[in-house]
């Protein structure tokens, strides 16, 4: 599939196959974020897969009860960590934000070339979550995504919906 062509159909899926997308996607999908920049190349990621159905129903009650989370076959879970090295400045230690988010979004961007849904979730009990996955104290979940095959691929289109260009890019100063 052509990049332009992934990133223009990109959409947030909600209905769900149930079968399990093949072990060489998957790896072809995570690869995508493993090689995701981050700042010093720190890479302070780590991401969880849930596929047991009690645990994607106990997952989606913690996203502020998003049940259409737990219909995908798998919740993926990204998580970030600081690794006490700050070369940020002003951003300091919320970088693991954005440098997690990047993986995130080469995550996204692999699955939709790949045929899979996803949708970005940000509404969750961060140490509900935590609790519930045994990650550490030091560590935070970052986003959570359902990932799986839409149930109508049809999903999987393009939208007008958007700012033009003239409405979020600047020349030279803010204007």
């Amino acid at each position: 599939m052509e990049f332009r062509d992934v990133i223009e159909t990109r959409r947030s899926v909600r209905l769900y196959r149930p079968d399990i997308p093949e072990d060489a996607v998957l790896e072809r999908v995570f690869d995508a974020a493993r090689i995701a920049p981050s700042g010093s190349n720190r890479q302070p990621w780590r991401f969880i897969v849930v596929s047991e159905e009690s645990a994607r129903q106990e997952l989606a009650a913690l996203c502020e009860e998003q049940r259409f989370v737990a219909e995908a076959p798998l919740i993926i879970t990204a998580c970030g960590f600081d690794i006490k090295y700050n070369r940020g400045g002003w951003m300091g230690k919320g970088s693991v934000l954005v440098d997690v988010a990047i993986a995130m979004d080469h995550l996204t961007l692999a699955a939709r070339n790949e045929g899979l849904g996803t949708c970005w979730i940000g509404s969750f009990d961060n140490e509900g979550i935590k609790a519930f996955l045994g990650i550490p104290k030091t560590v935070q979940v970052v986003a959570l995504t359902p990932l799986g095959y839409p149930k109508d691929p049809a999903i999987f289109r393009s939208t007008k919906a958007r700012k033009s260009l003239a409405e979020i890019v600047c020349k030279e100063r803010w204007d």
